[in-house]
């Protein structure tokens, strides 16, 4: 249950007994009001002086901050600076487009440790990720997260490509850009063909 939302951190009340749990802003907003219930993926960080709780709302967005700080240079508070400024999807397309600007907006995040991330996260996913693709029906994005009987077609023509060899976040890079040039009312085999034609350039 939440017990209260501070700046940086909420209070978790587990049992009666209250957590401080680090997040980032975009999870803190997401939170329901004071007196509700909410499930998040904690990440536990045990150092000499203290352990530290940090929380998500899915396993995605954890599995980034782990990925995030395997690169040099990035810690958990830059992770979630990061994870504050970009969601999955823009952080993922980000990564697979090599724009490291994009990676830069977030506080703290030089053109160092940008092109340090785009460069050694780029045929890298995290685990339990979800391949989200950046569409504008709701609908849409449903079909890809939850993986229906009856997928959109961007949700198909990423499939497609990574089953042709390439990486999911190439695949979701390449099928975001097919969407904006061909609309959500593209058919699934107009997407595979836009989504080729810009990953052989």
């Amino acid at each position: 249950m939440v017990d209260a939302v501070g700046a940086d951190h909420a209070i978790i009340d587990v049992g009666g007994v209250g957590y401080e749990v680090a997040c980032s802003s975009r999870t803190l907003s997401a939170l329901p009001a004071p007196g509700e219930p909410v499930t998040l993926s904690i990440e536990t960080n045990v150092r000499e002086d203290a352990i530290k709780l940090y929380g998500f709302l899915s396993e995605a967005e954890r599995g980034w901050f782990r990925l995030l700080q395997s690169v040099q240079g990035v810690g958990a508070k830059v992770a979630l600076s990061i994870l504050s400024t970009l969601d999955v999807g823009q952080l993922a397309n980000a990564i697979a487009l090599q724009d490291r600007s994009m990676v830069t907006r977030a506080p703290g995040v030089g053109p160092k440790v940008a092109l340090r991330i785009v460069n050694e996260l780029k045929d890298r996913a995290p685990p339990l990720a979800l391949v989200t693709v950046q569409v504008s029906g709701p609908s849409q994005v449903n079909d890809v997260k939850s993986g229906s009987a009856a997928p959109s077609p961007a949700a198909e023509a990423v499939s497609a490509l990574v089953n042709l060899g390439y990486a999911p976040l190439q695949a979701n890079a390449a099928i975001s850009v097919a969407m904006s040039k061909a609309g959500d009312a593209a058919r699934t085999e107009d997407l595979i063909r836009l989504g080729l034609k810009d990953l052989a350039r």
